[in-house]
């Protein structure tokens, strides 16, 4: 399954983007998508995650009440609301695609980048 992400952008410090990742396949139940994030020089950092079946989410602690996940199972599609942005989210970010009992992601987009100005 291929990956590509869209709807990066620059905004000011507290608007807002919404941000896209398509996969060119059927996701099958049992698979879980996910947001990543890595800004130059730090690590990849965990943002959200969905499970393409229950619809149960999860999020990383730094964007808890700020960003949401969400699917669309008929389009193979999911998105990443992101609200409230701050400075410290410009990143890349990169949805990938694992199965539910598996911690290594099968499949990667190349990211799409955020960049948030004070």
């Amino acid at each position: 399954v291929q990956l590509v992400e869209s709807g990066g952008g620059s905004v000011q410090a507290g608007g807002s983007l919404r941000l896209s990742c398509a996969a060119s396949g059927r996701i099958l139940p049992g698979n879980v998508l996910s947001w990543y994030r890595q800004a130059p020089g730090k690590e990849r950092e965990f943002v959200a995650s969905i499970a393409w079946s229950s619809g149960h989410t999860e999020y990383g602690l730094s964007v808890q009440g700020r960003f949401t996940i969400s699917k669309n199972n008929d389009k193979n599609m999911m998105f990443l609301e992101m609200n409230s942005l701050k400075p410290a989210d410009t990143a890349t970010y990169c949805c990938g695609r694992r199965l539910v009992c598996i911690t290594n992601y099968a499949d990667w987009g190349t990211g799409t980048q955020v960049t948030v100005s004070a």
